[in-house]
């Protein structure tokens, strides 16, 4: 199965370095030093990883065969794709790639269909799921143990226990009009800012996909 990777850059410096996009959770791995990555343009590869380093917070890789700055540069916008066994898996069993993922059925605690899961959006803080429901619309479930609390990869889904609005926006509507007036209209609020918090208190939670 082929994962892309990393997607090059500007040039840096005139020995051929190039910086790198990474878009691996392990880039010791897929794109250490020996790796032979394929490329999108295929015409621009296949390159081997001759070496790399971290400057300024950014990868740096150098490929064999790439002397100067204007062939790097000639390889600008290269994405980087790696080969990779399907059945692979991350050292820690609370980690997926992203392949995995993919293609689940997301499904309620108690089994109610939410729908498919159709892509992992990689961000600083967190990663979120994309889930296509029947209708065709869409809704981004943070992948944090909270709210997803299982991934059944023998039988194809994912569990998630959202809160109120999360999935279904006119729930939250229908609970804020419940608790309109009175003490009632503290407790609507109170849920609608509970589901942002509920998010970001459990970044550092996050299950990490790959």
């Amino acid at each position: 199965m082929q994962l892309v990777v990393g997607k090059i850059g500007r040039a840096h410096g005139i020995k051929g370095d190039v910086s790198v996009e990474v878009r691996t959770d392990e880039p010791e791995l897929r794109l250490g030093p020996g790796a032979v990555l394929f490329t999108d343009p295929a015409s621009a590869g296949p390159l081997t990883v001759e070496s790399g380093k971290v400057h300024s917070g950014r990868l740096l890789l150098r490929f064999a065969g790439v002397k100067d700055r204007n062939a790097a540069e000639e390889l600008r916008g290269t994405i980087l794709i790696a080969e990779v066994d399907p059945e692979e898996r991350p050292d820690d069993p609370e980690e997926y790639y992203d392949h995995q993922l993919i293609g689940l059925d997301v499904v309620l605690l108690d089994g109610t269909l939410v729908g498919e899961l159709t892509e992992v959006v990689h961000l600083p803080y967190q990663d979120l799921l994309t889930v296509r429901k029947p209708d065709g619309t869409e809704a981004l479930v943070p992948f944090v143990t909270r709210i997803v609390p299982t991934i059944d990869l023998e039988n194809q889904r994912a569990v998630i226990d959202p809160p109120v609005g999360l999935i279904d926006l006119g729930q939250a509507e229908v609970a804020a009009g419940d608790g309109a007036g009175g003490d009632g209209a503290g407790d609507g609020a109170g849920a609608g800012a509970g589901a942002g918090d509920h998010a970001a208190a459990d970044a550092g939670d996050a299950e990490e996909s790959r």
